[in-house]
C-alpha cells in the first residue's frame, strides 16, 4: 500500500499514480510499440528492417533533443498541460503511423511520436513525481516507472493481439483512443502544484535538522565536463544502447523459434520480470552501494543475452527472464545514484541532462541492430555487441567520482 498521512492520503501519492499511467502509456505504446511496429510494417508493406529500424532511431535521436527541454516546458505550461499533450502528440503519431503507404512516410509519423514520448518519458516522469517528494524521492520514483515495465507487461500482447484481430491500420487507433480515454481525465484531475502546506507525510527528516546548506550555483558545462556526471551519464547510456536495441528486435528474435504471438508473451515476461527486479531491488537497494548493484545488473544482462543467443526455446525464455530482470533498474538506478552524489537542488537538471544523454545513445541500438542483422543475417553478431557494452558499462558505473570532484557541486 502507499504511505498515507494520519490526516488522509498524500497528494504526493495520487501523483506517483497519475505518473505511473503516463509511465505505463508512455513505455507501452512509446517504448515497447515500436519493435511491434516493426515486424506489423515488414508484414504488411514489405520493406527492409534496416529501413525501419533507423526511422525509429531518428525517433530517439528527435526525442532526445525534445527532452532536453522538458523541463523547460514543466515550468512553463506544468506538468498536467505538458503531460495532456504529450498523450495528443502520442496518439497522433500512432494514428498517423498506421496509415503510412511509403517508406519515407515513416520519419514524419516517428517525429510526432517523439514530442509524446519526450513528455511521458523518464525525465518526465520524474519531472512529475520529484517536487511532491523529500525524503521518499526514490521510493516514489521507482513506484511511478513501474508503470513503464507494467506497460510492457499489458500492452506488449494487446498490440500484437490486436493487430492479428483488427489489422494494423485499425489496432493502432484503438490502442491510441483508450490510452486518450484513461490517461487524459486522470491528470487532469491530479496533475497540479504543490502547496506550500502540503508535506510529505508530515515533517521531513531534512526539514526537522534544518534547511540545508546551499548548493553552488548551477553551471551546465561544468556539470557536463565533470566525471561525476560521465561516471554516472556514461555506463547507462551503453546499457541503454544494448538494451533498447535488444527490446526493439526482440519480437524479430524470438518469432522464428517461439512465433509472433509466442514472442509477444515472451517480451510480456521479460517486462514481468522487470517489474519483479525492480520491486525486490527497492526494498534493500537504499541500504547498498547503488555503483556495484548496478554493476552486477548490467552482468545478470550479460547472461540473459547469452540464453538468448543461445537460441532454443527453454534458453529463450531463460534469456528473456534474465535481461527482464536488469530492465527496469537500468531507468532506475541513474536517478538514485545522482541523488546521493549530487545536491538535491540540482537533482532534476541532473536527471534530465542523464536522461537526454542517454535516450541520444540508446537512439542508435535498433538501427546498430537492423544494420547487424542485415550484413549477417542473423542476430548472433548483434547479441554479442550488445553484451560487450554491458560488460563495459559494468566495469565504468564502478569508477567513482573523487571527492573533491563531489566537493564542487555542494
Amino acid at each position: 500500500m502507499l504511505p498515507a498521512m494520519r490526516t488522509g492520503i498524500y497528494h504526493g501519492w495520487r501523483v506517483v499514480i497519475c505518473a505511473f499511467a503516463v509511465a505505463f502509456f508512455g513505455w507501452g505504446l512509446g517504448f515497447y510499440g515500436p519493435g511491434i511496429y516493426m515486424v506489423a510494417l515488414q508484414r504488411q508493406h514489405g520493406w527492409p528492417t534496416d529501413v525501419i529500424a533507423s526511422a525509429i532511431t531518428l525517433y530517439y535521436v528527435a526525442g532526445a533533443l525534445m527532452i532536453a527541454g522538458i523541463g523547460r516546458a514543466f515550468d512553463r505550461f506544468g506538468p498536467r498541460r505538458t503531460v495532456i499533450g504529450g498523450a495528443l502528440a502520442m496518439a497522433a503519431g500512432v494514428l498517423v503511423l498506421s496509415r503510412v503507404t511509403a517508406s519515407w512516410q515513416l520519419p514524419f509519423a516517428f517525429l510526432v511520436m517523439a514530442a509524446g514520448w519526450a513528455a511521458m518519458g523518464t525525465a518526465a516522469v520524474n519531472g512529475i513525481v520529484a517536487p511532491w517528494f523529500d525524503r521518499r524521492r526514490g521510493l516514489a520514483v521507482s513506484l511511478a516507472l513501474n508503470g513503464a515495465s507494467c506497460g510492457g507487461v499489458v500492452m506488449a500482447p494487446l498490440l500484437v493481439a490486436l493487430v492479428d484481430a483488427l489489422g494494423f491500420r485499425l489496432a493502432l487507433p484503438v490502442a491510441a483512443a483508450a490510452m486518450l480515454v484513461l490517461l487524459i481525465p486522470l491528470a487532469a484531475a491530479v496533475l497540479r502544484p504543490r502547496r506550500p502546506d502540503e508535506r510529505e507525510g508530515g515533517t521531513s527528516a531534512q526539514a526537522a535538522a534544518g534547511p540545508a546548506p546551499p548548493a553552488a550555483p548551477w553551471r551546465t558545462f561544468a556539470t557536463l565536463r565533470s566525471w561525476a556526471f560521465v561516471g554516472v551519464s556514461l555506463p547507462f547510456a551503453l546499457g541503454l544502447l544494448a538494451q533498447v536495441g535488444l527490446l526493439t528486435h526482440q519480437v524479430a528474435l524470438l518469432s522464428p523459434a517461439l512465433g509472433v504471438t509466442g514472442a509477444g508473451w515472451a517480451v510480456s515476461l521479460t517486462t514481468a520480470a522487470a517489474v519483479a527486479g525492480r520491486v525486490g531491488l527497492g526494498f534493500v537497494v537504499d541500504r547498498l552501494d547503488v555503483r556495484l548493484v548496478s554493476a552486477g545488473n548490467f552482468l545478470v544482462q550479460v547472461a540473459g543475452m547469452a540464453c538468448l543467443a543461445a537460441g532454443t526455446p527453454w534458453l529463450l525464455l531463460a534469456g528473456c527472464v534474465l535481461f527482464g530482470l536488469g530492465v527496469g533498474n537500468l531507468i532506475t538506478f541513474p536517478a538514485l545514484i545522482v541523488q546521493r552524489e549530487f545536491p538535491p537542488a540540482h537533482f532534476a537538471r541532473v536527471v534530465g541532462l542523464v536522461v537526454a544523454v542517454n535516450q541520444f545513445a540508446f537512439a542508435f541500438g535498433p538501427g546498430l541492430l537492423g544494420l547487424l542483422r542485415e550484413w549477417t543475417g542473423g542476430y548472433g553478431a548483434a547479441l554479442v555487441v550488445c553484451m560487450a557494452l554491458q560488460g563495459t558499462a559494468a566495469a565504468i558505473v564502478l569508477v567513482r567520482p573523487r571527492p573533491a570532484q563531489q566537493a564542487s557541486f555542494t
